[in-house]
C-alpha cells in the first residue's frame, strides 16, 4: 500500500500551522526521568500558550537524545496545528498511579502555561 493512497481529497480543510513569532518567550529546565538526565525548553505564544518543546537527553548523540527530540519535534507541530497542551498530556501513557511513562510525558507534565 502507497502512503499517498490515503491523502485527503483536495476538498477538505486543511490545517493551518500557527507560527511562533520570531522572539518569544521561553523557560528551561532540567530533570531527571528513569535514572535519566534532560533538557527542557518550552517557547510560548506571546498570549502565553505554549507552542514549542524542545527536549534533548544528557547523553547527546545517543538514540535516547534522538528520539526525545524527535518527539519534542511532533509534541511542537502538534501545539502549532491546534492540539492543547492538556490533550497532548492525556494522550501520553501513563503508570496506574497517573505518572507519564516516557520522557516527552514528564516533559509535557513540567510545561505550565
Amino acid at each position: 500500500m502507497d502512503i499517498g493512497e490515503n491523502q485527503l481529497p483536495d476538498k477538505s480543510p486543511r490545517a493551518v500551522r500557527a507560527r511562533l513569532p520570531n522572539r518569544r518567550q521561553a523557560t528551561s529546565t532540567s530533570f531527571e526521568h528513569d535514572s535519566h538526565g534532560f533538557a527542557l525548553t518550552a517557547g510560548f505564544y506571546p498570549d502565553g500558550r505554549p507552542g514549542e518543546v524542545f527536549l534533548n537527553s544528557a547523553h547527546a548523540n545517543s538514540l535516547l537524545d534522538f528520539l526525545v527530540a524527535d518527539a519534542a519535534i511532533l509534541a511542537s507541530f502538534a501545539l502549532q496545528f491546534g492540539a492543547s497542551l492538556d490533550d497532548l498530556r492525556h494522550a501520553v501513557k501513563r503508570g496506574a498511579a497517573g505518572k507519564p511513562q516516557s520522557p516527552i510525558g514528564a516533559a509535557l507534565d513540567r510545561i505550565t502555561p
